[in-house]
Parts: C-alpha cells; structure tokens; sequence
C-alpha cells in the first residue's frame, strides 16, 4: 500500500465509521470474528469508547458508542473472509443474529449475513468461483 503523508501508514482513504450500542461488545465481536487487530481505543471520563479503531485484514474500521450527539445508527458492512462459513458459523456463536446463513448467488460469492449486538449488519462473503 502507497505511503502518504495525508493520513497514517496503513491506512486506506475510505473506512467505515460506525456509531454503535457498545464499542466495547462490537471490539471483542470484530476480533473473534474476523480475527481484527485493535489498533487504538480512546474511553471518555464515564469509560465508554469515544473513537477506537480496529484493523480487519487491509482495511481499518473505526467506532464509537453513541451519545445524545450522535445516536447509534444501522449501518451494512461486507467483509470477503476465506471461509465464509466459518465466520458465519463464529458470528453466530458469539451472538449475532443471523439475516441470511451463507448462499452461492449468482455471482461468484458465497454470501451470508449476520447482525451484531451494536446494530450492524455485517454480510460476509468468499469467492468460490
């Protein structure tokens, strides 16, 4: 990935920000799912996560849990995996709620979906051919 002196090594120009019930539940949910790497977590006075950032894969996923400023909101996030049923079957373990177990579309994805606890809907997909 191109270094830039616009934004941290690493680090794509789009991310994901998610505004969620608790960051701290969405963190642990992120890392037994998809194997993230928290990368940086900031807490306010009353401990609740004000920003942190979690690395799945190449990409950087930032959030924080909602205030009266900003309320937590519904957002959709496909993640490609290289065992979507694996990480169907392990969302569902750590209590998501599945929206769609994994299915060969017509493209050349086998895609499922699942909800997290937070409020996002996280659609997982592997190529197969």
């Amino acid at each position: 990935m191109k270094n830039s002196a616009h934004k941290p090594a690493g680090y794509t120009s789009v991310a994901p920000y998610l505004i969620v019930n608790n960051a701290g539940d969405t963190i642990q949910f992120l890392t037994a799912v998809f194997d993230a790497q928290e990368l940086r977590k900031f807490t306010g006075p009353n401990g609740r996560v004000v920003h942190a950032e979690v690395r799945i894969d190449d990409t950087v996923v930032m959030l924080a849990e909602d205030s009266g400023s900003f309320p937590p909101l519904p957002a959709h996030v496909h993640v490609y995996v290289s065992d979507v049923d694996a990480a169907y079957a392990r969302a569902i373990k750590h209590g998501a709620e599945s929206i769609q177990e994994p299915v060969k579309g017509e493209d050349e994805d086998k895609r499922g979906g699942v909800k997290d606890s937070g409020g996002t809907t996280w659609w997982l997909a592997t190529k197969v051919g």
